[in-house]
């Protein structure tokens, strides 16, 4: 008789993102009369740039064409994404990364999970906490993990490293060396960061005891302080110790058209064993390559145009977060972020938990957030709000929150 893979049956629960969307459709049915605003997930409410919609046009006429039809890409990706990624990213920022260092997939979130697929098993991943619930539940799933407690939410082997108002939501190096560490910076779900320099800490910390730095930097295009690195790879070393991922979908708006990469650097190495020939092969394996279209999109969102355009819309969102803290501090509430992010993160008041202000928020003023304790049990009485909406939606909930 067959067997399933036991450590699915580990993770407890739904995903966050799916039981938050049945919990309001199962409120939505039984109150269809209510305007609920969602401030929820991290998805973009405004639409693609104007130049990426006619290079995607102009691509989806050359697949209608016998002489300029593609089919699969190529295994990294096609090089005119490449060398622009490379260009617009890396080289514009003095980082030595070339293009057939970066691997060009559908999203950050596939390759924040499938990235651990090229670690042994009984590597000890370090995680902030809170944090974004891929890392961990992929690595769940590759039995990596050991037992969850439920009562304190914590995977026996996972280390943690706790971000809390104390120490400014700020990670601090594990007691316990870490083989391999997971960074979002700017952070999803605290909006928080760090300086270039404490940045530099961690790379230098990672290569003095053999570690690895799973670098997320999907929300860098939101960085206004110039004293935050956009890529681990301004830091001096980060070749030899971080994979970085990036996403299309929070910069460009892509979360429709599923886009992102993944760099491995050459000289990343597990003894002589090379990291990039490993993904390289798992990449090549298991992934068809991003589409044409997609791609070509993406390749526009590097012309001065696409640069113009998604500084607009980047502005605009970043002009919601900027409301949102404001207006939440102006009520009363302790809020962090929205400052190099495009969320807040926020204390609970009256001492409620994060799903009872979850129900709260959604019930007495028909707003749709993010409970901090979905992301980690550092997470508790703490609440996560996104600048993703429309900019009326935004200042809408403010209103409904003020007055409750």
């Amino acid at each position: 008789m067959f067997r399933v893979n036991e450590n699915y049956q580990k993770l407890p629960g739904s995903y966050l993102f799916s039981t938050i969307g049945k919990k309001v459709a199962a409120y939505q049915n039984a109150n269809p009369e209510k305007q609920i605003i969602r401030l929820g997930i991290g998805d973009v409410t405004q639409p693609i740039a104007p130049v990426i919609v006619e290079a995607m046009h102009k691509a989806v006429d050359e697949m209608g064409n016998a002489a300029t039809f593609h089919g699969y890409a190529p295994d990294l990706g096609y090089e005119f994404l490449r060398n622009a990624i490379a260009k617009n990213d890396y080289a514009a920022r003095g980082c030595d990364i070339s293009a057939d260092e970066i691997f060009v997939s559908d999203g950050a979130k596939s390759d924040s999970g499938n990235i651990q697929e090229i670690f042994a098993p009984d590597n000890k991943i370090a995680v902030c906490d809170p944090v974004y619930p891929v890392y961990v539940d992929s690595n769940v799933m590759a039995g990596r993990t050991g037992i969850y407690d439920a009562q304190t939410g914590m995977w026996s082997n996972v280390i943690y490293m706790p971000c809390t108002k104390e120490n400014n939501f700020v990670p601090e190096f594990p007691k316990k060396v870490p083989d391999m560490i997971y960074l979002c910076l700017p952070n999803n779900p605290t909006g928080t960061t760090i300086t270039k320099a404490q940045l530099q800490e961690w790379v230098d910390y990672a290569n003095k005891n053999g570690s690895v730095i799973i670098y997320d930097a999907a929300y860098e295009a939101y960085i206004t302080e110039d004293d935050v690195a956009h890529s681990i790879y301004e830091c001096e070393g980060a070749k030899t110790c971080a994979i970085e991922l990036k996403s299309f979908s929070k910069n460009a708006g892509f979360t429709g058209v599923r886009l992102g990469y993944t760099v491995v650097p050459k000289d990343l190495k597990c003894g002589d064993v090379s990291l990039h020939g490993m993904w390289a092969r798992r990449h090549g394996t298991k992934f068809n390559g991003a589409p044409y279209i997609q791609q070509r999109a993406g390749e526009a969102v590097y012309t001065e145009a696409g640069k113009a355009q998604l500084r607009e819309q980047i502005d605009y969102y970043m002009r919601n977060a900027k409301a949102i803290k404001e207006g939440l501090a102006d009520a009363g509430f302790e809020v962090f972020g929205g400052v190099n992010a495009p969320y807040i993160w926020l204390k609970t008041p009256d001492q409620m938990t994060s799903w009872e202000f979850f129900d709260y928020l959604l019930e007495k003023a028909n707003v749709v957030g993010t409970p901090g304790s979905g992301f980690g049990p550092s997470g508790e009485g703490y609440f996560r709000l996104t600048a993703f909406g429309s900019y009326e939606n935004t200042v809408a909930a403010l209103e409904r929150i003020r007055h409750l």
